[in-house]
């Protein structure tokens, strides 16, 4: 498979940046404790298993059928990682503490239906987002070899993304106290979106190429 590890830097940048599962998952272990935040992730895995699935049984053909779609699907792909990249570039803030717990205005509780609560919300979260439905039809297939097995690298780079994204929320889960603290630096905000955002700038101009 061409290009792996730069498909792990990208799938590393996408997970690193701030969005709406870091938003969930710091807010469902700040409420309920960290086997919230662990549900969280779970439900997080689940959906994009979800997507692996669906991208396994009808993504494959398609691109194995066109070219031209290959490589439109190529371009769009290109594109979106600029646009991501424009966007952390530019963004005024990151996801803040005061906006965190706005949203987690909920008494603490350790109980089993909170700990399903949170698996779903993330679940949900997942399988709904369009952002995650792009991530598998743009960005992937432009690492993926026609000559070979379609499915089988479908699977490996979905594995890879799932890796990164467990991996990354189990430390997040862990080293909550000390996150409030990076939220609340402004520094630390600024120098995380511009240096993504010109990564992943750069990345997608390499796999428009």
């Amino acid at each position: 498979m061409d290009s792996l590890l730069t498909y792990i830097s990208i799938a590393a940048m996408m997970v690193l940046i701030p969005g709406a599962d870091t938003m969930l998952l710091v807010r469902n272990t700040l409420s309920y404790g960290q086997k919230a935040g662990r549900y969280t992730i779970l439900g997080m895995a689940t959906g994009l298993i979800f997507w692996t699935i669906i991208a396994i049984l009808g993504l494959s053909v398609v691109i194995a059928k066109s070219v031209i779609l290959f490589s439109t699907i190529k371009y769009l792909g290109a594109a979106y990682l600029i646009y991501l990249g424009i966007r952390s570039f530019f963004a005024k803030s990151g996801v803040s503490l005061e906006e965190i717990q706005a949203h987690a205005n909920v008494p603490v509780d350790s109980s089993s239906r909170h700990h399903k609560a949170s698996f779903m919300q993330a679940l949900l979260s997942n399988v709904l987002n369009p952002k995650t439905v792009l991530v598998y039809i743009t960005v992937m297939p432009q690492f993926i070899d026609l000559s070979g097995n379609v499915n089988q690298q479908l699977i490996v780079l979905a594995s890879i993304l799932t890796g990164l994204a467990v991996l990354w929320f189990l430390i997040l889960v862990y080293v909550i106290d000390f996150a409030k603290k990076w939220l609340k630096n402004s520094k630390f905000q600024k120098v995380f979106q511009k240096s993504t955002g010109l990564l992943l700038v750069s990345f997608g101009v390499k796999t428009g190429i």
